[in-house]
């Protein structure tokens, strides 16, 4: 490894070194004790490298003779992940203590499903790629089933673990006929073997294995049938993280694999991820209307907003790769303040879950009814909220790169999702009037909450400068 390469991977070194510094305080330490300060830790951690990177980094650098890219893009998406789950972490801490639920392992399983992320958006090679996709899953698996003695939490974990590697077959299978038929795994590589002529049946048969693989980690429709059920049976903050900083990285990752190593065929795969964003936009708007728990609710929006974020990819234009950015950002900020309430949302010290104990929650909390009100249309996309200029985005992209019907598919599916969302607005300030909510929010989750729902609102104004950052990020990818 010569210093330029080290100095390329130096943010994810130093999660490295501070996840296994961290595992050895905490086991000589004792344990469970040490856990809320290593989540304020890590937390800090997260922010400060967000800082370094954002403001750190410039140009474009390779490291490892390819495996590993540095590049605007790789770093918009890292602070977007680095800032989300740091969020997630310092939210959650309150909720966890409480119930008993913080384990010292938290912190640094989260780390390093970081590290993993921040390998993932920065390959430049199949198995580095790879390599990050696992560690990120690994890590993931043994988060979502961390309550042992919860049925529900176990389940989750379980299912999970089996449809995961379900994905990782699915992923092996397609890298292996793009390697036999390329000759390469790196993404420069295989990108030169693609000519003007027609594509070789292994590597479209490759690209679409892969893409199948990766749908699941997005939680794009027809491979979503894990998130339902992960969302509810796992504790709240980890929902909380799944809905976050892996949507991103994922996403960022199925950009990096199309651009980077099949970018001269975009008729190809576009058809792909437009069949997945048109079933994932319908059926998230749809399925959602049933549900009556508000974890499972969000699962299907995730799977919605999935479908919005795969519009921008479809297009398969720079500028659609900006407005998936775009929308990605504005999507993990709506998710960590509408987390911020689900985790406050409790009754006798008890977790609460079913939105009809939202019923004229406005009388006894207006002001937190006011911020939900804000997120609950920001995400159905009303303007003038930031949700609206996500969509919006997207849909504009599809319709410049000639698909209309595509974005016409999109704002059908936004009005149809639009219900489950007001309707949530709809109990609160006209609903049937029960037992109330406690009032307990920690202090950190209010502040998470009200500062999201303000940004929802003054972020009209020029999106607090994301425009302009993602559209270096992705000019630096479609080159």
């Amino acid at each position: 490894m010569t210093p330029s390469d080290f100095n390329t991977v130096l943010p994810e070194f130093l999660l490295a070194v501070f996840a296994m510094g961290a595992l050895l305080f905490g086991v000589y330490a004792g344990k469970d004790k040490t856990a809320p300060m290593l989540v304020w830790a890590t937390s800090g951690l997260f922010v400060a490298l967000a800082l370094f990177i954002g403001f750190g980094g410039s140009g474009e650098r390779a490291a490892f003779g390819g495996l590993f890219i540095d590049d605007p893009f790789a770093r918009f998406a890292k602070v977007t992940i680095l800032l989300s789950a740091a969020a997630v972490m310092m939210m959650s801490q309150d909720y966890m203590s409480r119930r008993d639920l913080l384990r010292f392992e938290f912190p640094i399983l989260v780390t390093l499903g970081v590290i993993g992320m921040m390998f993932m958006v920065s390959a430049g090679d199949l198995m580095s790629l790879y390599m990050g996709l696992e560690l990120q899953s690994l890590s993931l698996y043994v988060v979502a089933a961390m309550r042992r003695d919860s049925q529900k939490s176990s389940e989750a974990g379980l299912k999970y673990f089996v449809l995961g590697a379900l994905s990782s077959g699915l992923f092996l299978y397609g890298a292996s006929l793009t390697y036999g038929f390329a000759g390469t795994t790196q993404f420069a590589g295989i990108l030169s073997t693609l000519g003007t002529d027609a594509v070789p049946l292994g590597l479209t048969f490759g690209l679409v294995f892969m893409l199948a693989a990766l749908a699941f980690k997005v939680s794009a429709a027809p491979f979503h049938m894990w998130t339902p059920d992960v969302y509810e049976g796992s504790p709240t903050p980890v929902t909380a993280f799944f809905a976050t900083a892996p949507k991103v990285a994922a996403m960022a990752l199925i950009a990096r694999l199309t651009w980077d190593a099949f970018g001269t065929i975009p008729g190809e795969w576009g058809q792909v991820l437009a069949a997945l964003a048109v079933v994932s936009m319908f059926l998230g708007a749809l399925a959602a209307i049933g549900q009556r728990d508000i974890k499972r609710l969000m699962a299907y929006s995730s799977i919605a907003h999935m479908g919005y974020a795969l519009v921008g990819l479809a297009s398969g234009t720079a500028m659609g790769v900006q407005a998936m950015l775009i929308y990605m950002a504005i999507y993990v900020t709506m998710n960590v303040g509408t987390f911020a309430f689900i985790l406050s949302m409790e009754r006798d010290g008890r977790p609460v879950t079913d939105i009809a104990s939202l019923n004229m929650f406005s009388k006894k909390e207006p002001l937190k009814a006011l911020a939900l009100l804000v997120l609950m249309f920001s995400l159905a996309g009303v303007p003038p909220m930031v949700g609206f200029f996500g969509k919006f985005y997207v849909l504009q992209a599809a319709v410049d790169a000639g698909m209309t019907w595509l974005a016409v598919a999109g704002a059908v599916a936004s009005v149809i999702g639009a219900f489950y969302y007001l309707r949530i607005v709809f109990y609160m300030y006209f609903g049937k009037e029960g037992e109330p909510l406690d009032s307990n929010m920690a202090p950190v989750q209010w502040v998470m909450m009200v500062a999201v729902a303000a940004a929802m609102v003054l972020g009209v104004v020029n999106l607090f400068g994301i425009e302009p950052a993602a559209a270096v990020a992705a000019e630096a990818l479609v080159r």
